[in-house]
């Protein structure tokens, strides 16, 4: 089942599954159903295109992103004992300090929750994720170590090295939190809906502090914004995956 998730998430994709749709198109030209194989290469490369053009990216991400408004300023919360940062990805064995190495998404969460831990002098900083394959190190150690190298007390660091999805890392964490314990949740913005629930479920109220905002930026030109490209074609691409977890979260309830 861990296989099967990621392998399906991974096939519906716009890209993935638009160039299976291509495929079978081929197929069906070389039996000799022309109008089908017609159809089903214009339905794959009018989806692509559509993926990757950037009002349809910024529709289906936005709402997820928008969910939930950044902690400008964590001091006027009162009782927050502990900041969580969700894993992510990193790269155990590259050069370079942890905080080089590890994945952007997770160099955002880490950053974001390093500001509000330090903000917050009470609070601690709770790193957690590991990864399905054993033998690769855990992100919750980069992030440790990362935290330690941007100036954080290790004293003021949880490591939750076991928990491999969201839905575990939940659970992690409530077993190491007092009852009824205040908290903040670092996670990207458009997994934030999905994290929350996952939270909810298992009985915690988490803050949300959402970070690694990716719509809404209209700095580039409005030529870029308007032709498809590959940074859209991710947009749409994070969006479905997440909009796929909270239908599936759904079901599961």
């Amino acid at each position: 089942m861990d296989i099967i998730k990621p392998l399906v998430a991974a096939l519906i994709m716009p890209f993935p599954l638009a160039a299976l749709l291509a495929v079978l198109g081929g197929l069906l030209w070389a039996f000799g159903r022309h109008l089908a194989a017609r159809i089903l290469v214009i339905v794959a490369l009018v989806g692509l295109l559509g993926a990757a053009w950037g009002p349809v990216a910024e529709g289906l991400l936005a709402p997820l992103e928008s969910r939930y408004a950044p902690v400008s300023d964590p001091t006027t919360l009162e009782g927050v004992k502990a900041v969580v940062v969700l894993g992510g990805g990193w790269d155990p064995e590259g050069r370079g300090p942890a905080s080089m190495r590890l994945g952007e998404s997770s160099a955002q969460r880490l950053m974001e929750g390093v500001r509000l831990v330090k903000a917050l002098p009470d609070a601690r900083l709770l790193v957690s994720g590991a990864d399905r394959d054993p033998a690769w190190d855990p992100v919750a150690w980069g992030y440790a170590q990362a935290a330690r190298e941007l100036g954080m007390d290790a004293a003021r660091i949880l490591i939750l090295d076991t928990p491999v999805d969201t839905a575990q890392e939940a659970y992690a964490v409530r077993e190491v939190l007092a009852p009824g314990e205040r908290f903040l949740l670092v996670t990207s913005a458009s997994h934030m809906p999905r994290a929350v629930l996952h939270f909810q479920r298992a009985g915690l109220d988490p803050i949300a502090a959402p970070t690694r905002f990716k719509t809404g930026d209209r700095s580039g030109s409005i030529l870029h914004f308007w032709l498809p490209s590959a940074q859209h074609l991710r947009k749409s691409e994070r969006a479905l995956y997440e909009y796929m977890g909270l239908m599936a979260l759904e079901l599961d309830h």
